[in-house]
């Protein structure tokens, strides 16, 4: 995953809270990551308010001091070289394709935390990993997450498998902004709207990465073993993988996000089609 050293990154897109952030009300949060299964195994449920884990309005402990990514993330050059400034090169390509895609596009910020912060769908801590949230439209992300997909649940990990998480994120903003939300309720099971909202994103994600070089931020289309390391962080976070190493049985009626095959099939339907229009999780058989 190369990015184009003259590529001018948007850092307004990306805030490093540290250890902490402003309160932003309730709702709901879409999409947590694979390390909120763990911690919520009894209920094995994704997507959960963060808020129900942490107490809701309890401030995070073990603060951290946020950081002037303006100052550390000017072009693509950066993007290769920094994590955090690669985040923002991912997002910047990611919101690229999305606002020529959807009508009325706006844009949805990336907060980066360590540890815990406050979100408009409650109190989160690092356990919930990756998430969005249609109440303030920001997608929350503790970059140790990558570090856990890959210690905890045997993802090889990689700057593209990172990419894959975030633009899996930025499908829901998609689907918020255009109400396929709406349709979805807090059913589990295999043919659940909650595992076809997840499949869908999944689909999304692959979707950018097809047209990810024209959105002027990489430097050459991705190549085979960058599409690898996302179909293998997929794996890592299927309802089944994960189950299995968390109570060694599986069970399907509690399906949130769909199985390792369903996550890796419906990115690769996303990418090699390259249009969101084929993501119709909902009319067709996951």
């Amino acid at each position: 995953m190369d990015f184009d050293d003259r590529a001018q990154l948007d850092t307004s897109q990306v805030e490093d809270v540290g250890g902490g952030g402003g309160f932003r009300g309730g709702g709901l949060a879409i999409g947590g990551g694979a390390a909120g299964i763990i911690a919520l195994i009894v209920a094995l449920i994704f997507g959960i308010n963060p808020g129900d884990i942490t107490g809701g309005g309890d401030e995070p402990a073990g603060l951290q001091p946020s950081s002037d990514l303006s100052a550390q993330c000017k072009t693509g050059a950066d993007a290769d070289q920094s994590d955090k400034c690669r985040v923002v090169g991912v997002v910047n390509s990611i919101q690229k394709y999305w606002s020529e895609q959807v009508d009325g596009y706006t844009g949805a910020k990336t907060t980066l935390f360590s540890g815990g912060v406050q979100t408009g769908c409650g109190a989160a801590d690092s356990s919930v990993g990756p998430f969005y949230c249609p109440n303030d439209k920001h997608v929350y992300l503790d970059l140790s997450f990558f570090d856990e997909l890959q210690s905890r649940f045997g993802a090889k990990g990689g700057p593209f498998a990172q990419a894959y998480v975030i633009a899996h994120e930025y499908g829901h903003h998609a689907q918020d902004l255009l109400g396929t939300m709406n349709r979805v309720g807090q059913d589990q099971g295999a043919q659940s709207g909650s595992v076809r909202l997840e499949l869908q994103a999944d689909c999304y994600a692959g979707v950018w990465a097809k047209n990810a070089v024209d959105t002027g931020f990489y430097a050459k289309p991705f190549t085979d073993a960058d599409i690898q390391e996302a179909l293998d962080a997929a794996a890592a976070v299927g309802d089944d993988h994960i189950q299995e190493q968390a109570q060694g049985r599986v069970n399907p009626d509690a399906f949130t996000h769909g199985t390792s095959a369903q996550r890796q099939k419906w990115f690769t339907n996303g990418y090699s089609s390259g249009d969101p229009a084929r993501c119709d999780t909902f009319s067709r058989s996951v």
